[in-house]
């Protein structure tokens, strides 16, 4: 998705989106050790989780399932893009410790600033494997993109996207691409979707978006931890 407001161009990407997202109210934070969902037992919202890009700012969006313009909450993500971290640790997601399925998500107010935190959870491990993915993959994506730039600076490199041309499609334009088979995929100028890793391996499934259906799974013993390095 492309919004143009005068001269200021705002390309959105949708890296995933989860129809069933759990929130909770979180209990005081125990003084020893990390977050546990077993002892999460106020839920507050469910809906559809979506992990967006808007040029260079990632966040987790929670939108209601039947209105995606109504926004529940918003988490900003903050990439760690040192060499030395090698992980997306204290990007406003953590990991519980005794549940791969539950996570506490940092959220922003847009007006005043003021952050607090909530706890999210997903009936399926793997809907917490794409959710982790795709945080990863935009990373990764983010820590190559600033390299590139730095190398281009040191080179006197001109970026892909500073020429003078314009690439953009027309309002209306088509390109039909040929793979084998005579199968041909055409892409629209108003088309927009996900990418990354998460959203390819989620593209080959078939998901009920009715989160009033399925009863909602607690922390077992089946689930296997994860924790932050």
């Amino acid at each position: 998705m492309t919004t143009m407001s005068n001269e200021e161009i705002i390309i959105e990407r949708l890296r995933l989106k989860i129809p069933n997202a759990h929130i909770f109210k979180l209990p005081p934070k125990p003084s020893a050790g990390g977050w546990r969902g077993a002892e999460w037992h106020d839920k507050l919202w469910q809906g559809t989780l979506k992990v967006v890009e808007r040029n260079d700012q990632t966040a987790v969006l929670l939108v209601d399932a039947h209105n995606e313009s109504s926004i529940f909450a918003v988490c900003p993500i903050t990439h760690q893009l040192d060499e030395g971290h090698s992980t997306n640790g204290g990007n406003g997601v953590d990991r519980c410790i005794d549940s791969s399925r539950y996570f506490v998500l940092r959220i922003q107010n847009a007006q005043n600033g003021r952050r607090m935190y909530i706890g999210l959870a997903f009936n399926e491990r793997n809907d917490a494997f794409d959710f982790n993915t795709a945080l990863e993959d935009s990373r990764r994506e983010k820590m190559a993109e600033k390299k590139a730039a730095a190398l281009g600076r040191n080179n006197n490199y001109t970026p892909f996207g500073s020429s003078s041309v314009d690439y953009k499609m027309k309002e209306g334009e088509k390109i039909k691409v040929s793979i084998g088979n005579n199968n041909t995929t055409t892409i629209g100028s108003g088309n927009s979707g996900g990418g990354g890793a998460a959203a390819r391996r989620r593209s080959g499934k078939t998901r009920s978006s009715n989160t009033g259906s399925g009863g909602f799974l607690k922390p077992s013993s089946k689930d296997t931890p994860s924790r932050l390095a």
